[in-house]
Formats: structure tokens, C-alpha cells, sequence
């Protein structure tokens, strides 16, 4: 159930556009599963609030933002999407290991086949009504017209396929017009963020903040990208606390990105390292929407929620540093194979290392200073000299083959004992 959610959350995430929303559609089934199962209040939340979280940078749609994305930048629309797609990948395979982990951790079985739950005829058609209207929207886009006329023409598909799968629709056609008008609103109050967010960056631009906060920015990390990258993140996780990711990436990319392409660093990186942490603030403490959005369903804690649902949501904080340092991740700026390769083992390695400091488990229970370490090789081996990534590959390896020795070790002096306790 928890891999579920994960999956449900990425699936639903990249369309709905909201952190809050999607946590609410989807939590609202999948955290008593999960509680269900097995899991902690804590953990069922977190995982929640970050699998709903990442669904924002999960291609095709990207919670809107990818069209947005594709104005700003001039990139075209479906070359930003393949941009997307490796981080999106390692992003989601990180809270998959988590869970696993845990999983393993609180000895919690998968569930048996004959527990699965049966899709009729009926489930596998209802499927085209979620998924037609982004196929379309993907050729519409694909034949080269505008996000708009996409977007017009998915709306028809989604109205006819409405008509053709669902009964209750034929019945009662009015739905249309009250789906069509929860849409009005909901779009409504994107243009009054947008708009709004226009007023802000015209007192910005006049006022000539803007570009002194830039400045400074640059003036903090001088010419080490590193930092600079350190002092921008931080600065878009408190620009993009409380807001809904569109807006949110729009003002910290107009306030932040003239900063970072100072330092000689493409575009669409640029844009994608300050989406990333736009949407990052959604976990991140004090406001942390998607977690206290969470915690009720889950029965617990908001603040709890927000800091496990950060810990879950750690690779994707070091993500856009290594797509920055290493753009073929991105496989749209430059991609040199044997570098993609390189960059994709070593990252892995690192959200393995990650996602079992996190956990505390591996085979057995890790100690503190252990995970520590784990979380220190997992940054380290993502460094940008050859020499740091090497003796980052060599800490984590070496606490690897420590753990499953030691864990081997106490196996096999446990097999002695239960040997003796069942002849007593």
C-alpha cells in the first residue's frame, strides 16, 4: 500500500498542480491503508507529503508548470519534459527504497496475491478517462500548436470520453457544467496568484530589489558555484514557503535565476534547480503545506510529518545540485553518454546510502553514527571532483561491507542460541 501511494501520488500529482490538493485526494485512501498495514502514523503521512510533493516534477504535465516553463525559457515543451524524466526517475525510486526499507525494518510483509484487490471492466475503462485527455494534450503539443489549444482540445476529449464511458454522466449531463465551472475556479485563482505576483515583481523591478537581492546572492557565493547554489536554494525554500508551486516558481525564477546565470549555468538547468526547490518547500519546516495537509488524515503531528517527510524527500534536495554540476542528466544539454552513465551510478550509490540513513535499517539496525556517515559519503560521492567522488564511493562502500559483515556475524551467533533454546 505504501508503494501504491507513492505511485498513485506521483500519477496524480503531476496533473492536479497542488501540493495540498493532491496530498487531500489521494491521503485520504491511502494513509489508513497504509496505517493499515503496519506503518506508523508518522511514517504513513510523511510518505504522503512527499510522494504528493514530487509529483509536481513528474513529466508530462509537471502541476502546470512545464508550460510555463517552456514561455519563460523558449525551450520547447516536450524537450523540458525529457529534462525532467531521469531526476523524476531517481527522485521516486529514492521513496520507493525508503519504504522498502522500512518496511523490512518494522517486518512488514508484501501483501499475498489472492489479497489483491480485483479491477473489473469498468476500472480498466474509467483509466481513459485520466489518461485520454493527457494524450491528447501530449499530440496536440507534439503537432506543434500552443499549451492553450492543447489544453482546449483536452477538455473535449475529456467531456466526449465522459459521455461515452460514464453511465451516471449520460444520466445527469448537467455535471458537465459543474465540473466545467469548478475548473473556471480553480482556474481563476491561478491567474489571480499570477496576477498578483506581476504587481509584486513590478515593485520589485521599480524598487531595483530585485536585482540587489541577486547581487547579494552572488556576492555570498562569489564565483564557488557550490555556494552560490547553497545561498539560492536556501533563498527559494523561504520564498516558497506557504505558496502553491506555480507561483512560487515564478517569483523566486524571476527574483533568483539572474543570479545563478551569472555563474555560466544553462537555462533550463537554472529553471529546473529553482522548480526544485520551489516544490521542496512544500516539505520543508516550519511550512511545510504538504506535511500539515498529512498530518490530520494521518492522526498525528504536523511538525512530525514535516520533518520525516523532509527526511524522505532529502535525495531530491541534492538532485539539483548534480543535474547543475552535470547537465547530460538532464539529457537535453550536451549528453555525453559515458558521463550520463557515471553521473547515474554514482548518484544510486548516494540515494541508497540516503534512503538507509534515513530509515536506520539496512539488514539490521544502523547505529547513529553510522547513518551519519551514510549521509555524509551520500553527499560526498555527488561532489564535483574526481577525488572527492573516490573517497566518497570508498567511505559508503566501506560501511556497507562493515554492516553486512557485522549483520552476518550476529546471525550466525544467534543460530547457537535458537539451536539451544529449542533442545531445552
Amino acid at each position: 500500500p505504501a508503494h501504491a501511494a507513492v505511485a498513485a501520488s506521483a500519477a496524480f500529482g503531476t496533473m492536479s498542480g497542488s501540493v495540498a490538493a493532491n496530498v487531500v485526494g489521494t491521503g485520504a485512501f491511502t494513509i489508513p491503508l497504509i496505517k493499515r498495514r503496519g506503518f506508523s502514523p508518522v511514517f504513513a503521512g510523511a510518505v504522503e507529503a512527499a510522494a504528493s510533493t514530487g509529483g509536481q516534477i513528474v513529466p508530462p504535465v509537471m502541476g502546470v508548470a512545464a508550460f510555463v516553463m517552456a514561455e519563460l525559457t523558449g525551450v520547447p515543451y516536450l524537450t523540458i519534459c525529457a529534462a525532467a524524466l531521469l531526476p523524476a526517475v531517481f527522485y521516486y525510486g529514492s521513496l520507493f527504497l525508503a519504504v522498502r526499507f522500512q518496511a523490512r525494518r518494522m517486518r512488514i510483509r508484501a501483501l499475498d496475491r489472492s489479497e489483491y484487490p480485483r479491477l473489473n471492466r469498468r476500472d480498466l475503462a474509467n483509466t481513459f478517462l485520466f489518461l485520454g485527455p493527457i494524450l491528447v494534450i501530449l499530440f496536440v503539443l507534439a503537432l506543434g500548436r500552443t499549451p492553450q489549444m492543447a489544453g482546449f482540445w483536452a477538455i473535449l476529449a475529456a467531456i466526449l470520453l465522459g459521455f461515452l464511458i460514464n453511465p451516471d454522466l449520460r444520466r445527469n449531463p448537467f455535471r458537465i457544467a459543474q465540473g466545467l465551472a469548478r475548473g473556471g475556479v480553480a482556474g481563476a485563482g491561478i491567474v489571480m496568484a499570477v496576477g498578483a505576483i506581476g504587481i509584486i515583481l513590478a515593485v520589485v523591478e521599480l524598487t531595483g530589489i530585485g536585482l540587489k537581492f541577486a547581487g547579494a546572492v552572488v556576492d555570498s557565493g562569489g564565483t564557488n558555484l557550490v555556494l552560490t547554489l547553497l545561498v539560492t536554494g536556501a533563498s527559494a525554500l523561504v520564498l516558497g514557503m506557504g505558496m502553491p508551486t506555480l507561483p512560487a516558481y515564478l517569483i523566486i525564477i524571476l527574483v533568483m535565476g539572474p543570479a545563478i546565470a551569472k555563474l555560466g549555468v544553462p537555462v533550463l538547468a537554472i529553471h529546473m534547480f529553482v522548480f526544485y526547490y520551489g516544490v521542496l518547500s512544500s516539505v520543508t519546516p516550519p511550512v511545510a503545506l504538504g506535511a500539515f495537509a498529512a498530518a490530520p488524515i494521518a492522526g498525528t503531528s504536523p511538525m512530525r510529518t514535516a520533518v520525516a517527510a523532509m527526511g524522505l524527500s532529502l535525495p531530491g534536495f541534492l538532485i539539483p545540485f548534480v543535474f547543475v554540476m552535470e547537465p547530460s542528466l538532464l539529457l537535453v544539454l550536451g549528453v555525453d553518454i559515458e558521463g550520463l552513465i557515471w553521473v547515474m551510478l554514482r548518484l544510486s550509490f548516494s540515494i541508497w546510502l540516503l534512503a538507509t540513513a534515513v530509515v536506520g535499517f539496512e539488514i539490521d539496525d544502523l547505529p547513529w553514527f553510522e547513518r551519519g556517515a551514510r549521509l555524509l559519503a551520500a553527499i560526498v560521492v555527488l561532489g564535483a571532483d574526481w577525488q572527492v567522488q573516490a573517497f566518497g564511493l570508498v567511505l559508503g562502500a566501506a560501511f556497507l561491507i562493515v554492516h553486512r559483515l557485522r549483520a552476518r556475524g550476529e546471525q550466525k551467533a544467534a543460530v547457537p542460541e535458537a539451536t539451544l533454546a529449542v533442545e531445552d
